[in-house]
């Protein structure tokens, strides 16, 4: 009797762990993905770098809305070459095309994914949610760097172009997909 209360108590503890674990699967992956660029994603930096090469790279913008999201959403340039190390700032341009107030949240990935631990956001939209009132336009900003520590990595350093690649979201259908 005692001893299958003790395994019924581990049994226990371990489908709680597992609970527990699988809760926190996500902020730790999307962690883990920021720390190491794993899967194209961006690193978030505080300053620009204070090194820039001659080298360039091409970069180009990518924007994708949820098609249940009313929004137009468009890069209002479509590329830019910059040094590496070099800050640039760019813009989106998203409008609501639709009679009531949507907010929106922004995901984000750079290809080819060896290059998302080297690009280097200092602001962006994607950082939190937007909101845009019926018919509004607005332009968003996005301040960024190449990491020169690219030239180093076998992986990376043979890149020329990169595509940094913006999906945005209802917030509505975005809070449906979390646990």
């Amino acid at each position: 009797m005692e001893s299958n209360r003790a395994v019924a108590l581990q049994l226990t503890a371990i489908a709680v762990g597992m609970l527990m674990l699988a809760d926190a699967s996500v902020p730790l992956y999307r962690l883990f993905c920021q720390v190491t660029g794993f899967g194209g994603t961006s690193q978030i930096a505080l300053a620009p770098s204070s090194r820039i090469l001659d080298r360039t790279v091409t970069i180009t913008f990518d924007a994708n809305t949820d098609p249940k999201l009313p929004w137009k959403f468009e890069p209002v340039e479509k590329n830019v070459t910059v040094k590496l190390g070099e800050n640039r700032l760019v813009a989106f341009r998203a409008t609501n095309e639709s009679s009531a107030p949507t907010k929106a949240t922004a995901t984000y990935n750079v290809t080819p994914f060896a290059m998302g631990r080297y690009f280097n956001k200092i602001q962006c939209f994607c950082f939190k949610e937007q909101q845009l009132a019926p018919g509004q336009t607005v332009n968003m900003p996005v301040s960024f760097f190449i990491d020169p520590e690219m030239i180093n990595d076998p992986e990376a350093r043979g890149v020329t172009n990169i595509t940094l690649s913006y999906t945005f979201f209802s917030y509505e259908s975005a809070n449906k997909s979390k646990f």
